[in-house]
């Protein structure tokens, strides 16, 4: 059996698998509370704590090291999926503008100073080559005999 942890800002209750006889909590408790099956912690200062509660001859141990804050808002599973959704949606609808805008200027033609009227082929001159990076040539490795690797 495992014990019931609730924590609510800066309050933590948990609540005590034992569930007939009189339930004694260690260290005792502070603030009792109507159930004895519960120990309620107000303004809890999230330092570890070993906690027992016992009835009989049943003892229960636990370890307790749990985090709490002051401002802390709490959000139901409804929220949290609210927003998710919603963040898609919006994404979603992002993605579909820039499809279509990018879409319609593909076939669009701009009027710029290098346009031709339609039906005209237009004839590219072939490019220049660069004697700076001028091909090797058969019998023409003398020039380049001069960056052979040299040995250290």
């Amino acid at each position: 059996e495992e014990f019931l942890v609730e924590i609510s800002g800066t309050t933590v209750t948990i609540t005590c698998p034992v569930t007939e006889g009189n339930i004694v909590w260690q260290p005792a408790v502070t603030n009792p509370s109507d159930n004895d099956r519960k120990y309620i912690i107000e303004d809890y200062d999230s330092s570890p704590r070993n906690l027992t509660c016992s009835s009989g001859d049943k003892k229960y141990n636990m370890y307790l090291n749990a985090r709490v804050c002051t401002n802390c808002e709490e959000l139901d599973a409804l929220a949290v999926s609210g927003i998710v959704i919603a963040d898609l949606l919006i994404t979603l609808g992002v993605l579909i503008l820039v499809y279509y805008f990018s879409k319609d200027r593909k076939g669009k033609t701009s009027t710029g100073a290098g346009s031709r009227p339609r039906g005209q082929k237009m004839q590219h001159p072939p490019p220049v080559p660069n004697p700076d990076y001028e091909p090797i040539r058969k019998g023409q490795r003398e020039v380049y005999a001069g960056l052979e690797p040299r040995g250290f």
